[in-house]
């Protein structure tokens, strides 16, 4: 099996994605991080399910999507084919937080220019179906959401891990962090677990702390389902594969499925009367073109 998954880390521009992408892979802060154009590629290796007997290395493919609206349009080519999302929002920029449910509606549409821009309802496009849920706290009403996030995730069952960056720069006084928590709910929405750490900060991922094992979590879990959608579609492959080969199959014969056991008496006896009656027919046919008539049953005996 081909030991390899790929995830998607998105969110606003400038919220700190390539900083966290780098951290997650290096273990170590980036100082000076430049704008994403396009997509950016980093390689971590992960020990997936660590210290039980199922430990394998697996190369955790993790795809930093540039946020800026200017390349919108070309986003939808690095949607394809993934097996987990990261949404990256910053903590002291309430609005990136909001935005997060505009990156999940792009990435289940598969396309970047169509989504929803606004966050008026008179201008956002019809949804595949009405959503139900109730009101996010941080201001996105029912009217807003668009698409029903359940069955979103019900579909593509694509594990969700929400990271919030700059935890530095919270202002407790003006900003607590509970505040922060309540202005959220897209991470209770998705059923996902939420990161809140300093990405300048290399202990914030240090082996061992919660956030730490959050993660490892997270990469099991994105592992796991990408093993059983493989097991998956190889179990249909053989069943494919195997209603060929009875469909290309001869049909078994009459006297096969009519054939008696040869070790039985029944068969011998029956063997013995075949023989007897075929010879009495062949001598009848003879018979009959000497103008002689047909023997009986009883001549037989």
């Amino acid at each position: 099996m081909n030991n390899r998954v790929r995830i998607v880390i998105v969110g606003d521009s400038g919220v700190g994605k390539t900083c966290l992408t780098h951290l997650i892979a290096h273990n170590e802060s980036l100082i000076r991080p430049g704008w994403t154009v396009g997509c950016n590629i980093q390689v971590k290796i992960h020990e997936f399910k660590e210290a039980t007997v199922r430990q394998c290395p697996y190369f955790i493919e993790l795809f930093d999507i540039g946020g800026s609206l200017s390349h919108k349009n070309t986003r939808s080519a690095f949607y394809t084919g993934i097996h987990g999302v990261i949404l990256v929002h910053d903590l002291t920029n309430g609005k990136s937080q909001e935005q997060l449910l505009d990156w999940l509606y792009e990435i289940v549409n598969k396309e970047g220019k169509d989504t929803y821009k606004s966050r008026s309802s008179s201008s956002m496009p019809p949804s595949p179906t009405a959503s139900t849920l109730p009101s996010f706290v941080g201001g996105i009403s029912e009217a807003h959401m668009r698409f029903d996030l359940e069955e979103f995730l019900g579909s593509t069952q694509i594990p969700i891990l929400v990271m919030g960056t700059k935890l530095d720069l919270i202002d407790e006084k003006r900003h607590p962090k509970t505040a922060v928590k309540k202005a959220g709910g897209i991470a209770d929405k998705c059923g996902a677990e939420e990161i809140w750490l300093n990405c300048r900060d290399t202990r914030s991922l240090a082996a061992g702390t919660t956030d730490a094992v959050k993660l490892s979590r997270f990469f099991d879990c994105v592992i796991e389902k990408r093993e059983s959608s493989a097991a998956g579609a190889h179990h249909m492959a053989a069943a494919a594969a195997n209603a060929t080969i009875e469909r290309r199959r001869p049909p078994n014969s009459s006297s096969s499925n009519n054939s008696q056991p040869t070790s039985s008496p029944e068969y011998a006896n029956y063997t013995r009367l075949g023989r007897a009656a075929g010879g009495a027919a062949g001598g009848a046919a003879a018979a009959t073109d000497s103008g002689v008539p047909l023997l009986e049953t009883s001549d037989l005996k």
